[in-house]
């Protein structure tokens, strides 16, 4: 972080201590990361919300799309197995708006609520940044002055100068304290402020997914025929499909 482009009309006195603002530039940086660190959670945890909707909403409509299909007209048998995964499917979005509500009010708004911080606390810097350029003008005048010869009008502005340069370093040490004691509470309250998010965040996960394994439990109870195995019902599509490429080949002939 380099606060002054150029040094023109700086003073020879060094004002603020190096391990000072070493410490301030430290600070600051950790908190520039957590910010951007933030704002990408938070980004990222409504792709995922978005991303777990718009999954459970097309399983919906895929079922739905099957029990439209002639096919279930014909046969009662996939009627009922369509039926079965069309509650299944709609079981399973209803849980899974809840668990996304429940992550956008526990773990998302309070991220953007979180992230509300920085603005207030990058405008602190800049007027701290400012009370420093003011700062360091006003002590190359009085340094300018005391390298004159000592005349009347020269102590007269010298004064004047100094004068002018209290307030202002009074000023910039006050701000300057002020965000050196705060940007470290700040940036140390981040983990009691988002562990609760986190904690909700993982038990909202843990319902969904125990509900999903009773859903697709009881569908697979619904759907299963004693005896048959994945191999099997492999083996017999492709018996099928066989006969399906015979009835082609014949209908070409």
């Amino acid at each position: 972080m380099s606060w002054i482009p150029f040094k023109i009309g700086q003073p020879k006195k060094q004002i603020v201590p190096k391990t000072v603002e070493r410490d301030f530039e430290r600070e600051y940086g950790k908190l520039q990361q957590l910010e951007e660190q933030t704002r990408k959670l938070q980004k990222d945890m409504k792709k995922s919300t978005d991303a777990d909707l718009a999954m459970s909403k097309s399983a919906v409509k895929i079922s739905l799309d099957l029990l439209s299909n002639p096919l279930c007209e014909q046969d009662q048998d996939l009627l009922s197995m369509v039926t079965a995964l069309d509650t299944a499917m709609k079981r399973m979005d209803a849980f899974n708006q809840e668990k996304v509500n429940q992550i956008q009010k526990t773990v998302i708004e309070p991220l953007k609520k979180f992230g509300s911080v920085f603005p207030s606390l990058n405008m602190a810097v800049k007027r701290r940044e400012q009370a420093l350029q003011d700062y360091r003008r006003l002590q190359a005048k009085v340094e300018k002055y005391e390298e004159k010869e000592k005349t009347g009008p020269v102590l007269a502005k010298l004064h004047q100068v100094r004068e002018e340069l209290r307030p202002v370093r009074e000023d910039f040490e006050a701000k300057n304290r002020q965000l050196l004691e705060e940007m470290p509470r700040f940036y140390g309250s981040r983990l009691d402020y988002f562990q609760p998010s986190f904690e909700s965040l993982i038990r909202a996960q843990v319902v969904y997914y125990s509900e999903m394994h009773k859903i697709f439990g009881d569908l697979t109870q619904q759907l299963d025929q004693p005896g048959h195995s994945d191999e099997q019902r492999e083996r017999e599509n492709e018996a099928k499909l066989s006969e399906l490429r015979a009835l082609s080949i014949v209908a070409d002939d």
